[in-house]
């Protein structure tokens, strides 16, 4: 038997894990904001502390920054799966870009239209005649 494969894990070949259901993962988001604001206060504390007492202890702060950094990344890989649907129109920042929006939600630039002047014309729904026989 393999190592990969233990008692009562079976894998098959070719098939993908399962994504998350989406409930688990917006949970997991509102939990992870809460650490995020958590870690930045405690991070804040530690550096004006460190400041009043004129010792900076660079290894420390490199060891909490990472791990806002850390919460950040899981924070991205959570909103992929939850926005990702394969075909997502990205800004130059990479924010997801919802349709029919004139200006990034992240950075505020202006977007250009999504397929050229065909687009820009009109999103109005168009009644046509039936032809006649």
């Amino acid at each position: 038997m393999s190592p990969l494969l233990r008692r009562g894990a079976e894998t098959k070949i070719g098939v993908a894990p399962r994504r998350p259901h989406a409930g688990l993962l917006r949970r997991e988001r509102r939990a992870l904001g809460k650490a995020r604001e958590d870690e930045l206060r405690e991070l804040g504390g530690l550096l004006v502390e460190m400041y009043r007492r004129g010792a900076f202890r660079e290894d420390l702060l490199a060891e909490r920054a990472a791990q806002v950094v850390g919460i950040d990344a899981r924070l991205a890989e959570i909103e992929e799966l939850l926005t990702g649907r394969g075909n997502v129109v990205r800004c130059e920042c990479g924010a997801p870009i919802l349709r029919g929006s004139h200006f990034c939600p992240n950075c505020g630039r202006s977007l250009p239209a999504a397929g050229g002047e065909a687009d820009a014309v009109s999103e109005e729904t168009v009644i046509e005649p039936a032809p006649k026989h």
